[in-house]
C-alpha cells in the first residue's frame, strides 16, 4: 500500500510538468526567413503608347506623317511585338520568378497574433506595351520590378492543439527599382530613356504558416505587389532620319512616349520558410 501511494504521489507531483510541456507555444519574438514562388502579370492587354509631340509635358498627341496621316494607325497591343507587322500580334507578358529574405517580430497575444516585417527582394516578371507605325516598325518598352525593399505588418490568429498553425493578412509599403528596356525595328531614330527608376507603392496579401519545430516554421503565401510607375519617359529624337521624319515634324527635338498604364502589378505565390529565435 505504501508503494502504491508514493507511486501515486510522484505521479500527482509529475502532472504539473506534462501539463506545462503541453502548453501552446508562444509566436511571440524575432524570426529571419524568406520566400521563394512564381509572379503572375495581371491582364493588360489594351495598354497603348502615349504620345507627346510638341513637348510640352501632356500626352495624347497623334504623332502624323508627312502627308497628315496617323503614324501609328496600325494600332498597339499589351505585350512583346512578335514582328515588325502588327497583324503578326505580340507575345503576352513574361510571369517569372521572385525572391525575398525578411526579418520581423511577433507579438502573441494569446493566439491572436500581430507584428511586423522588412524585407529585400528581387523580381523577374515582365510588363511589355508595343507601338506599329505605318513603317511598318515596331516600338516596344519593357519593364519590369528589380530590386525591391519593403515594410509590412500583419495580423492573424493562431490554432491547433498546440497553437502551431498561424493564418495571417499583411499588408504595407514598397520601395523598388523599375528597370526599362526599349528596342524597336526602326534603326533610324535616336531613342533616350529619360525614366525614374525609383518608384513605390502598396504591396498586400495573406498566408498561413506552420510550426514544424520549436523554432522553425513553413508555409504558403500570396501577395499582390502594385506599383505607382509614373516616370516613364523616351525621347525619340532625328537620329539620321530625314527632316521629313513624323517624330520631328512638330518639334525639331524630337516626340516624348509614355505609357497609358502609369502601374506596374504582380501576383505572387511563394513558398516560405522562417527561423524563430
Amino acid at each position: 500500500m505504501s508503494k502504491f501511494i508514493l507511486a501515486a504521489v510522484a505521479i500527482a507531483s509529475a502532472a504539473p510538468a506534462f501539463a506545462q510541456s503541453a502548453e501552446p507555444a508562444s509566436w511571440t519574438g524575432f524570426y529571419v526567413g524568406g520566400r521563394a514562388g512564381y509572379s503572375f502579370q495581371p491582364g493588360d492587354g489594351d495598354e497603348t503608347i502615349k504620345f507627346d509631340n510638341n513637348l510640352d509635358g501632356n500626352f495624347g498627341d497623334t504623332v502624323r506623317t508627312a502627308a497628315g496621316a496617323n503614324a501609328f494607325s496600325p494600332g498597339f497591343c499589351g505585350g512583346y511585338a512578335r514582328s515588325a507587322v502588327a497583324a503578326n500580334g505580340c507575345a503576352k507578358d513574361k510571369d517569372s520568378l521572385e525572391f525575398a529574405l525578411h526579418a520581423g517580430y511577433d507579438f502573441d497575444l494569446g493566439g491572436f497574433v500581430v507584428g511586423g516585417l522588412a524585407e529585400i527582394g528581387m523580381g523577374y516578371a515582365e510588363d511589355s506595351v508595343t507601338a506599329f507605325s505605318t513603317t511598318p516598325a515596331n516600338y516596344t518598352w519593357t519593364r519590369r520590378m528589380a530590386e525591391n525593399y519593403g515594410l509590412r505588418a500583419r495580423a492573424g490568429y493562431a490554432f491547433g492543439g498546440g497553437r502551431d498553425t498561424l493564418v495571417y493578412a499583411t499588408g504595407g509599403i514598397v520601395w523598388a527599382k523599375m528597370e526599362n528596356k526599349f528596342r524597336s525595328s526602326n534603326r533610324g531614330n535616336g531613342y533616350t530613356d529619360m525614366s525614374d527608376d525609383t518608384v513605390t507603392g502598396w504591396r498586400a496579401g495573406a498566408g498561413v504558416e506552420h510550426r514544424v519545430l520549436k523554432n522553425l516554421s513553413i508555409g504558403v503565401q500570396y501577395l499582390h505587389t502594385s506599383l505607382k510607375d509614373n516616370g516613364a519617359r523616351l525621347r525619340v529624337s532625328r537620329g539620321t532620319q530625314p527632316a521629313t521624319n513624323p517624330f520631328i515634324l512638330t518639334n525639331t527635338s524630337g516626340t516624348d512616349f509614355a505609357r497609358s498604364h502609369r502601374r506596374f502589378a504582380t501576383d505572387n505565390v511563394s513558398a516560405t520558410a522562417n527561423f524563430r529565435f
